[in-house]
């Protein structure tokens, strides 16, 4: 019985989730969505942005994070109900932050599968990181 439960709560939290689950393309890329990219500063100095990402980072070197930086920060980027893609190395720390971002803010959130080793392997542009740290 309680297994019918939660399978039931899962499918009717998947039909009104509004994250959407795609591979970084050049499509994508063109359609000029905002991206952003939420690796670390290392990562973006050692590979670079996929072309036209805003290079926001969420998890530390150390795996932590501080959500009030995150959002005020966010929100420069992206207006409310703006639709957006995030990207990360392999889409692993996007799922995680894509999912929370839908549920606790109803953000449209396209998590990009596969991240930068996947636009990497389709050969989709990247850019230098000129930032600073």
């Amino acid at each position: 019985m309680l297994k019918s439960v939660l399978l039931s709560v899962f499918f009717i939290t998947t039909l009104f989730a509004e994250v959407i689950n795609q591979y970084p393309s050049q499509a994508l890329i063109d359609s000029k969505i905002k991206i952003i990219d939420i690796r670390t500063f290392q990562e973006w100095k050692e590979t670079g942005l996929l072309e036209g990402a805003i290079p926001l980072t969420f998890f530390d070197i150390n795996g932590k994070y501080n959500i009030p930086l995150f959002m005020r920060t966010l929100h420069t980027y992206v207006k409310e109900g703006e639709k957006f893609a995030l990207i990360c190395h392999v889409g692993s720390r996007t799922a995680m932050l894509a999912e929370f971002l839908d549920t606790e803010y109803k953000m449209p959130v396209i998590n990009l599968l596969g991240g930068m080793e996947h636009a990497k392997k389709v050969g989709l542009k990247f850019t230098p990181y000129v930032g600073r740290r």
